[in-house]
């Protein structure tokens, strides 16, 4: 059976940066989408924000089994409207896996009721990802750890709530530390944040970058159509 992902891209800095063209031609959302669709049970599209609806229309929304989300400089232009209905389908068992700076979307500071604040600093830091849960199906395929050669430095605190799991931690070269993978369940869907993916570097060409989101598709997916949260019943009997 397949799963339907939309690759959900805020896609404006590809027109306002030549270095973020050059090294994304057909955008950041092309680069992960075209890495997905080699696999046979996945179906792929994307949407991006400029598009009506921010091309997440009720359509594409029920229909869609697991979200990726990839915004920076734009976020207050995400209509409240849309991020309603996102935060419902996850609710109702739609996976979201949310990308680098999406920690500031409106999305995830929704379903985390924090500011999703933290420390970073742009210095082309090597970056180190460290694997701290072997054998998670996210990190299907990752040993024990793997390296950027150059990223943005996110550090701690991060003001998320304390994740289901955490399941990757980042080292950067001034020293500082970071949780760089982790997981939520809201509602019946699962939720996964993934750091890496400044827009100046190549981090979405990373073999290891792409195998750690395409595996988080298929874990997000493997919640679909869990039960629906019930809103606020009024039962007539309790127990008999």
């Amino acid at each position: 059976m397949s799963i339907n992902v939309t690759v959900w891209h805020e896609y404006r800095h590809e027109h306002k940066n030549a270095k973020v063209a050059e090294i994304y031609p057909k955008g950041m959302h092309e680069a992960i989408a075209q890495h997905l669709r080699k696999s046979a049970d996945l179906s792929v599209s994307t949407a991006t924000l400029d598009q009506p609806h921010h091309g997440l229309t009720d359509e594409v929304l029920a229909k869609t089994d697991v979200m990726t989300w990839w915004g920076h400089m734009a976020h207050h232009d995400v209509r409240d409207e849309i991020v309603d209905k996102v935060y419902k389908r996850v609710h109702e068992g739609m996976g979201l896996i949310v990308l680098h700076s999406g920690h500031h979307a409106k999305i995830f500071k929704k379903l985390m009721g924090t500011s999703c604040d933290l420390k970073w600093r742009e210095a082309d830091e090597r970056e180190i990802l460290w694997v701290t849960r072997p054998g998670h199906p996210i990190l299907k395929g990752i040993h024990d750890h793997f390296s950027l050669a150059a990223e943005e430095m996110y550090g701690e605190c991060f003001h998320i709530p304390e994740p289901d799991e955490t399941i990757l931690i980042s080292t950067f070269g001034g020293g500082e530390c970071f949780r760089s993978g982790v997981t939520y369940t809201r509602g019946a869907g699962r939720v996964f944040y993934f750091r890496p993916g400044h827009e100046t570097y190549p981090s979405y060409h990373d073999a290891n970058v792409l195998k750690v989101i395409e595996n988080a598709v298929r874990w997000a997916a493997s919640n679909n159509g869990g039960t629906v949260e019930p809103g606020c019943p009024n039962p007539k009997m309790g127990w008999v």
